[in-house]
């Protein structure tokens, strides 16, 4: 009991993700880092393990030390990842994860080239989060609690809609810990939430009485 009470502190006591807005130019590169393989595996390694080089990247990836170098350093150009400068040493740099909360605002300007970008990062996200669904359907029975699935449907207000959802990253938050200091026997997770009209597209109702 006392080993799961330091636990909540610790999740208690981490920073709230940098909130950054992408603009149009930012969504090509994003695209280009998120369409390669190697680049997500690399972030999805260093958000569980925490810092991390070269090396031990590419011996849990299965990769040359030369191919993770590389994509370190662009994972790194794009502030998706930082140098732990007190840890590198010579040719041997460390990595960690940046927790960042990172989106595209509504209404974004953007050229034809960023706006499919924009809808091929789109694709790609749908894809893979249309394979969780899957998942989460057919382990249902047998993922001993661990999957989870909710589905609702209420009336809200514009104002309403964003305080649910500024409530909901809250929530988020609250359980989150930082890479490399998650609690025992946890395990990563996939949360998903979205929010949008269910009336065939109506325009919105006027206001009035």
């Amino acid at each position: 009991m006392i080993a799961e009470n330091l636990g909540t502190m610790l999740v208690a006591m981490v920073e709230r993700p940098e909130k950054r807005v992408l603009t149009g130019p930012d969504l090509k590169a994003f695209h280009k880092a998120l369409s390669n393989p190697v680049r997500r595996d690399i972030l999805s390694y260093l958000g569980e393990h925490g810092a991390a080089n070269s090396t031990s990247v590419a011996k849990a990836l299965g990769e040359s030390t030369g191919t993770t170098s590389y994509h370190l350093r662009k994972l790194a150009d794009l502030n998706l990842i930082a140098e732990i400068e007190e840890r590198s040493t010579g040719r041997e740099r460390w990595w960690k994860s940046l927790m960042t909360n990172i989106y595209a605002p509504p209404g974004l300007e953007m050229t034809p080239d960023e706006r499919e970008a924009a809808v091929r990062i789109g694709v790609l996200k749908m894809t893979y989060d249309l394979s969780l669904v899957a998942r989460a359907y057919a382990g249902y029975d047998a993922g001993e609690g661990w999957n989870q699935i909710y589905r609702a449907g209420l009336r809200m207000t514009k104002e309403q809609v964003a305080a649910f959802t500024e409530e909901y990253q809250a929530l988020l938050h609250k359980y989150v810990s930082e890479p490399g200091e998650h609690p025992p026997g946890s395990r990563q997770m996939a949360v998903r939430l979205v929010v949008l009209p269910d009336d065939g597209g109506a325009p919105p109702p006027a206001d009035g009485p």
